[in-house]
């Protein structure tokens, strides 16, 4: 990396990335809190996670500007392992992640993103802009109107200041004044202090307490290897998501090297596992923060909060909060969509509702994400399979038949492939033209097989013309109509 590149990411944004870090880290508190109850384990598992992570990723990852910490998706993994076998096994298991993404890394399967389409990005952000709102509602039911009144306040506040003034991030503006206004006024609003104790001493570093033996991998490594796909799959498809909104380019292997990384200090610290926060993410570059110095003072900031600010961030009223990750709602969905839904193809938009119907009825973003990516798979290969065809024309002495193959011959066209040849016509000479064709897989030479021997037994003579190299290849290898012992009729061109 250059030094004009490395100075451009720590120090191009200086201001703007110390002001949105500092709301990065006031939201991260709450939400650190509530990851770790949803886990099963004590708050501070989740607050020295977080910042062990943002301040590694800061370094390590491939996105600047992308914040990284624990979060509710990881959390849910954990839930089963911790009940079952404590915090210990977590650790371990945590460590156990860190290890396998950056080995994911080094194979560079990060290069499996392109397999994601556009239709499921749309869906998997349209989810957890859903799930970011309905973690809100809690703090809507069985509440005071003060806290109806705070939160309309800070909606208010977020989104009319930056007609006046983009000096301050509005959310920041937003927290200190209702927290001013709660205080002033003794409100009896639900405080960051109702969410959990927060820590009053800095991590100390500790190795997980298990015994080194093939039963404690044996218990770990399921999870661990949940714990990584999740953490990278909602890494890699948030730093795109940051990519779009920033224009800018991300490294992928970089950045799956990174959460390892974390994770493994995380680890070693007491923290639990964690991977990137779209939400988080994008309070940040709403507010201003681009570079790799906004995620590393959310780290630093967060432990300073509740090491040193403890007694004021106990304060700070959720409805703050909650205006801010509601606005983070907002943003985050793809309004677009919903329009798009009428002049999109319709296979588009069934693969987008139903990665965020899968996302928002498991809270599972892999599960989400898996039915989307099968969904495009299935769908691409049904339309593939509609543009293959085969016609035919007999040649004027009437003895030989020449079929013209057009498309891609692979598992989805293999039966219409085999369905357009007329196998009892009493002809003396067949030739299959696949000029204009693919032959793609095992099922496709199946079908060419038999027709070839088919026709063979039938006493007529089959040449294949136009066969490309690849098909060539993959032919010769899988294909038995050529073999020896068998009678060698056949001509590539």
């Amino acid at each position: 990396m250059s030094f004009a590149r490395l100075r451009a990411e720590w120090f191009g944004n200086v201001r703007a990335d110390i002001l949105a870090g500092t709301v990065v880290a006031l939201a991260l508190i709450p939400e650190a809190i509530a990851f770790s109850i949803i886990a099963g384990v004590d708050p501070k598992v989740g607050l020295y996670a977080s910042f062990c992570i943002a301040v590694i990723i800061a370094f390590a990852g491939g996105r600047p500007g992308m914040i990284s910490a624990a979060t509710g998706a990881m959390a849910l993994v954990m839930v089963t392992l911790v009940k079952e076998h404590g915090l210990q096994y977590l650790l371990a298991a945590t460590l156990l992640c860190g290890v396998l993404q950056i080995l994911a890394g080094l194979l560079k399967l990060g290069v499996l993103m392109r397999f994601v389409s556009r239709s499921v990005m749309t869906g998997f952000v349209n989810a957890l802009a859903i799930l970011i709102f309905m973690a809100q509602l809690p703090e809507l039911i069985g509440v005071t109107w003060f806290t109806y009144v705070m939160v309309a306040a800070g909606l208010a506040i977020i989104y009319l200041l930056p007609r006046v003034t983009t000096a301050v991030p509005s959310p920041l503006v937003a927290i200190v004044l209702l927290t001013a206004v709660a205080i002033g006024f003794g409100l009896d609003v639900r405080t960051v202090g109702d969410m959990g104790e927060l820590p009053a001493e800095l991590p100390a570093f500790l190795l997980p307490e298990v015994p080194l033996t093939f039963e404690t991998l044996r218990i770990i490594l399921p999870v661990s290897l949940t714990l990584a796909v999740v953490g990278l799959l909602e890494s890699l498809m948030t730093a795109q998501i940051v990519d779009e909104l920033t224009d800018t380019d991300s490294g992928k292997h970089r950045e799956s090297m990174g959460q390892g990384a974390a994770n493994i200090v995380a680890g070693l610290f007491g923290g639990m596992a964690g991977c990137a926060m779209i939400g988080q993410s994008v309070i940040n570059v709403k507010s201003g923060g681009r570079g790799r110095l906004s995620t590393l003072w959310a780290g630093l900031f967060l432990l300073f909060l509740i090491l040193v600010l403890a007694d004021l961030v106990r304060q700070i009223p959720m409805a703050a909060l909650v205006a801010v990750m509601i606005m983070v709602s907002i943003g985050t969905f793809s309004w677009k969509s919903l329009a798009d839904l009428r002049v999109h193809p319709r296979e588009s938009s069934v693969v987008m509702l139903a990665t965020v119907a899968v996302t928002v009825v498991t809270h599972d973003l892999a599960q989400g994400v898996l039915v989307g990516v099968l969904l495009s798979g299935i769908f691409f290969a049904r339309k593939v399979a509609r543009i293959f065809t085969v016609d035919s024309e007999l040649s004027a002495d009437g003895r030989t038949r020449t079929y013209r193959v057009t498309g891609q011959v692979f598992f989805g066209s293999a039966e219409a492939f085999g369905e357009a040849f007329d196998l009892r016509e009493a002809i003396e000479r067949v030739v299959i033209d696949v000029t204009r064709a693919h032959v793609w897989d095992l099922t496709a030479v199946a079908a060419l097989d038999r027709i070839v021997l088919k026709f063979r037994r039938e006493g007529a003579e089959v040449e294949i013309l136009g066969m490309n190299a690849a098909s060539a290849t993959l032919v010769d290898r899988l294909a038995t109509y050529d073999k020896p012992g068998r009678e060698a009729n056949l001509a590539l061109h």
